[in-house]
């Protein structure tokens, strides 16, 4: 495994209200190959934080998002797109290791992405 496939392969957090959302989310973002793959994690996390001055407290469902740091930009519009939060969580950690087939895989499948992009292709 090359170091630079390690550098490259990233995992997103992103936190949705329901789990219809996180399905359509997951769906549509490897459709479009901006991820290779995306885990729903279907029982509730359980989220504290502030918003606007108050503690607020939500049950959410959690994405895991395995990406290319090339599709980070691409990825993070298409979840602002179809997310109902006004600020989604969109965290972006690196990969610092893995399989070496797996990560291979992750860059093959984000990669197809780009070269149809730059092609002109949808």
């Amino acid at each position: 495994m090359s170091r630079a496939k390690v550098r490259n392969a990233r995992i997103v957090l992103v936190t949705c209200p329901s789990l219809a959302l996180a399905r359509k989310i997951a769906r549509a973002v490897v459709e479009k190959r901006l991820a290779a793959c995306v885990n729903v994690v279907r029982s509730p996390v359980e989220s504290f934080y502030t918003w606007k001055g108050r503690l607020e407290s939500a049950r959410e469902h959690l994405l895991l998002i395995k990406t290319a740091a090339e599709s980070l930009s691409g990825l993070e519009r298409e979840v602002k797109r179809l997310h109902t939060y006004a600020v989604p969580e969109f965290i972006a950690l690196p990969i610092t290791g893995g399989s070496p087939e797996y990560l291979a895989w992750l860059g093959e499948t984000t990669a197809a992405r780009s070269r149809e992009t730059s092609s002109g292709q949808p």
